[in-house]
């Protein structure tokens, strides 16, 4: 299994401070918010862009991909009933979909439940056609720089757009392009009224990347959510992408959760592969 961990937890450290703890800890992917390098991926110069990537490769790190792609944006949103406003957010995807691969990426986390509301007087349907319009005007950019773009479930307290995995779903096969596929987050999946190894395996299949955290917000295993069942519907499914720890809850501090986090991710693997090998 491949850990890696989001990098805005640790707030104001600079690049090489964060690669090299990230790395001492054990992980070996760093996945980025956009939001903390600079206001626009146009603001990130390629000079910038190759400093990063090898920074991260000297710690024996790789830059996984993106996610929180629209935070601390403005003018922009997803299921608008503003064409203009669509067409910002496409070209801002596809300039999104450039930083990620000059970082070495391939995966782009489309959470930002701000900018994915429903709008007064924008039904489902008419939300669903709008963020169709968008995703397919970027997946065309996406497909060229091999990245792919994962729709992720978020609760019904974030967004009233795409709460369940079987609604994120529903959007890729109405898009039916192989670089759109799903996200699935734990936090938000234990929203559902199936449990969460239930979606694990339901999804197996459109599912491209995985955060992983607790019902407290905190890193994996540090609150109430048993996480062995989680990894044992990983192992069982072959998931083969990234397992990443985003956390909302910052308190502790990032070495600690970080640390904690891999830890019992660590366990939890062992005890999955342990007991499936004396099978």
């Amino acid at each position: 299994m491949k850990f890696a961990i989001c990098q805005e937890l640790f707030v104001d450290w600079d690049w090489e401070r964060q690669c090299r703890v990230i790395a001492e800890t054990g992980y070996t992917g760093i996945e980025v918010a956009p939001f903390t390098l600079a206001r626009s991926p146009s603001d990130v110069s390629a000079v910038e862009r190759e400093r990063m990537q090898r920074t991260a490769a000297d710690h024996g790190l790789e830059i996984i991909g993106l996610h929180w792609l629209l935070a601390k944006t403005e003018g922009l949103h997803l299921t608008t009933a503003d064409a203009a406003t669509r067409q910002r957010t496409a070209a801002y995807l596809r300039d999104l979909a450039d930083l990620c691969a000059d970082l070495g990426g391939t995966v782009m986390v489309f959470g930002s439940p701000q900018q994915r509301n429903l709008e007064a007087g924008v039904s489902l349907e008419q939300a669903h056609e709008h963020a169709a319009e968008v995703f397919c005007a970027a997946l065309p950019r996406l497909a060229d720089r091999g990245v792919t773009l994962c729709m992720e479930p978020l609760t019904t307290h974030e967004t009233n757009f795409c709460n369940t995995c079987a609604e994120a779903v529903e959007l890729i096969k109405k898009i039916d392009h192989p670089n759109f596929l799903l996200h699935q987050d734990v936090k938000a999946m234990l929203s559902e009224a199936t449990p969460v190894p239930e979606l694990i395996r339901q999804f197996a299949d459109v599912t491209a990347h995985f955060h992983a955290n607790d019902s407290n917000l905190l890193g994996p295993g540090m609150g109430a959510t048993d996480i062995v069942p989680i990894f044992d519907a990983l192992k069982e499914t072959n998931y083969s992408g990234w397992v990443s720890v985003e956390v909302f809850d910052y308190s502790p501090g990032a070495e600690l959760i970080a640390e904690n986090s891999l830890k019992n991710m660590q366990k939890a693997w062992a005890q999955v592969s342990g007991s499936k090998s004396r099978r």
